[in-house]
């Protein structure tokens, strides 16, 4: 007697089915890590705005004036970002991006650093100017 397929330890296949289903298997494989991949390395968007920020801050504090080597260092790691953001380079982007932040809040300080010397200079100015007016010499 036959045994019924309910008997059947393996249900017997078509050779070329397993070709196909091993190269399937394959296929989902390959399509699953890609999307793994892409949801791991995401567009550095946040590192991106606090870049822009950080170079929007720096161009308010004048840093193009007392600054601008460093400024537009900021400028040039900004785009060279955007364009890793392009070339699907996530982690480089990251990298640029942060370096301008740095960069763009070096600027800022170097601005307020001669805002401030300045300020100070023409401070100092007017304790000469009131002392000469008063007839005081000397400094304390």
């Amino acid at each position: 007697m036959t045994p019924s397929f309910a008997q059947m330890s393996r249900v017997p296949q078509h050779p070329h089915a397993l070709r196909h289903g091993a190269a399937g298997i394959a296929l989902v494989i390959a399509l699953t890590f890609s999307l793994f991949v892409s949801a791991r390395t995401p567009v550095p968007t946040q590192d991106l705005e606090a870049a822009q920020a950080a170079i929007l801050r720096a161009e308010a504090a004048d840093a193009d004036q007392y600054a601008g080597e460093s400024l537009l260092r900021a400028k040039n790691a900004l785009s060279q970002a955007q364009a890793a953001v392009t070339a699907r380079k996530p982690a480089d982007a990251i990298g640029l991006a942060q370096l301008a932040a740095a960069e763009a809040d070096y600027a800022q300080a170097r601005s307020r650093e001669a805002s401030l010397q300045s300020e100070l200079a023409r401070r100092r100015a007017e304790i000469i100017e009131l002392r000469q007016r008063l007839g005081i010499e000397g400094a304390p």
